[in-house]
Order: C-alpha cells, then sequence, then structure tokens
C-alpha cells in the first residue's frame, strides 16, 4: 500500500512539474515580450489616424496579456528600418513597402490583410487632376508637375513609375517637376494648391479612398477632383510580424486579430475602416517583388 502512495505521489509530482513547465513555456514570450509595437504610417492626417487605432490597440493589450504601444510614423520607410532594428514588432505595410522589406532582408511574417468595403481584396493606383482642369490624360500634362507620395508606396509611388513607364514616359524629363508629398493626403492638398496639377493616390471605388474619407472629414470636396489615370489591381498590404516569434505568440497574434471584429467590434470597424481582416500569405506579394525589382531598374538606367 505504501508503494502504491509513493508511486501515486510521484506520479503527481511529475505531473505537476509538467504542467508547471508547459504553463512557463507558454509564459515566456510574454516574459520576453511585456511591451510589443504597433505601428503604421501616417498615409493621412496623424491625429486622424492615431484615435482611429488606439481603441484596437487597448483591445490589443487586453487580448495577448501585455502592453501594445501605438507607433505612427511618417512613412513606410520608418516601418521597413523599425522591423529591420526590431523596434516595431506589428506593422500594417504596403504592398510595395512589405516587397522592400523583404528584398532588403527584414525578417518578417505577412499574416493578415484588409478586406474594404464591398469585398474588396485589393485597390488602385490613380492619377488625380482639378476637375476644372483642362487636362484629360496623362499625354495632355508634359511639363506640368506630377505629385507622388513616397518612394515605398505602392498606388503613391512604383505603381505611378511602372505605369509611366509603359506609356514610356520618363518622369524626370516628361514633367517640370516631381515632387514626393509624404502622404497621400499631402498629395491630393498639394494638387488642390496649385503646388502640382497632377497626383497619384490610392482608391477602391467611388465610396472608398483616400479622397473620399478626406471629404468626409472636411478636408478637400471628392467632387473638386477627377481621375485622368487608373491602375489594374493592387493586393492590400499585410499586416506582419516579426519572423523570429515564437509560434505560439504569432498565434496569439493572429487570433487576437481575426477574433477583434466579434470581441471588440466597435474598436475592429474604427481600424478595419467598416471592412474586415482575413489571412494571407507572402506567395500574395510575389507580384509585387517584382513590381519593385521592375522600377529598381528602371531608376538605375536614368
Amino acid at each position: 500500500m505504501a508503494c502504491i502512495k509513493t508511486f501515486v505521489r510521484r506520479m503527481v509530482t511529475v505531473a505537476m512539474v509538467c504542467f508547471t513547465a508547459q504553463a512557463a513555456h507558454a509564459q515566456d514570450w510574454r516574459t520576453k515580450y511585456p511591451t510589443l509595437v504597433y505601428a503604421q504610417a501616417s498615409n493621412e492626417n496623424a491625429t486622424t489616424k492615431t484615435e482611429a487605432l488606439t481603441p484596437i490597440a487597448e483591445y490589443l493589450s487586453k487580448k495577448l496579456g501585455v502592453k501594445v504601444q501605438l507607433r505612427v510614423v511618417n512613412d513606410y520607410a520608418a516601418v521597413i528600418e523599425g522591423q529591420r532594428s526590431g523596434h516595431i514588432h506589428i506593422a500594417l505595410h504596403g504592398a510595395s513597402s512589405y516587397a522592400r522589406g523583404i528584398m532588403t532582408g527584414v525578417k518578417m511574417e505577412p499574416f493578415a490583410t484588409d478586406i474594404y468595403k464591398g469585398n474588396n481584396r485589393g485597390y488602385y493606383a490613380v492619377f488625380f487632376v482639378k476637375k476644372d482642369s483642362p487636362y484629360k490624360s496623362i499625354q495632355d500634362l508634359k511639363g506640368k508637375n506630377l505629385g507622388l507620395v513616397d518612394a515605398n508606396s505602392t498606388s503613391g509611388g512604383t505603381v505611378p513609375l511602372y505605369a509611366l513607364n509603359k506609356m514610356s514616359i520618363n518622369p524626370e524629363t516628361y514633367f517640370s517637376k516631381v515632387v514626393y508629398t509624404g502622404t497621400h493626403e499631402n498629395a491630393i492638398i498639394a494638387l488642390q494648391q496649385g503646388t502640382v496639377d497632377v497626383a497619384a493616390n490610392w482608391w477602391n471605388n467611388e465610396t472608398e479612398s483616400n479622397l473620399s474619407r478626406m471629404d468626409k472629414n472636411k478636408m478637400a470636396r471628392y467632387d473638386d477632383f477627377r481621375m485622368v489615370y487608373k491602375s489594374d489591381l493592387i493586393p492590400n498590404g499585410p499586416y506582419t510580424y516579426l519572423s523570429d516569434f515564437p509560434p505560439e505568440m504569432k498565434t496569439a497574434i493572429a487570433k487576437a486579430f481575426f477574433d477583434a471584429a466579434k470581441e471588440a467590434p466597435e474598436a475592429f470597424q474604427k481600424a478595419a475602416y467598416g471592412g474586415a481582416w482575413e489571412p494571407v500569405t507572402h506567395e500574395t506579394y510575389l507580384p509585387v517583388i517584382e513590381l519593385n525589382k521592375f522600377v529598381d531598374n528602371l531608376r538605375k538606367k536614368r
């Protein structure tokens, strides 16, 4: 009988040790990462972006059991370099900035992407002019000023350059001046103020675009502008986390994002702009990597 009791005690002890070890292992990533930095580039007004994302950062903090610190940065280059250095842990990229990060060795993985209103899994690069201007096409704008957004922006940088090349246009010689405005909002404002005559931007449809958001925020009137070019569909950019995160940490982050619609609907709607989130893989962005390589070669030739 004593032997049986001893055996049982040993088995209970072993079970407790195993359970404790498993629990400690599950908590390891929280000990190593007591604070996670979640970043997005300010492709709209930084204050508006911060207000929209603060609730989801608070939800993620509660869900993950660690502090999630929101950081709205100036441009995609800051997102790329932040993840390269490990100072940014979770980030939303444009398709082109994700491709640029991968091409330059950033150790990150995509896990989610946006689905915009109307079930849109992509968007377009467009060129806008003022509605009352005489310009009907890019060919009418020779010698005028072009407004781009950011060298690492898909809709505001790489796709417009690719499109112009397909039109046999070298922007540096075709236009009087090429201005990089830094954000999509700034590109519209530059066009509005006459600093540029044509501006690149992103556009989903008549009800969802940077311009329609600016109209809603009374920063510009949608009807004051006219589109003179629209690209082929571009895949929505990915949310990424660092590749060296433990597997259970990656699972927890992805689950927190995909549970947000049910568990924090108001915060989710603000962060997703009324759309949704779905899983995505690296393979989605292989064509964008090829596009970046094309633009890089184009710049070298010039």
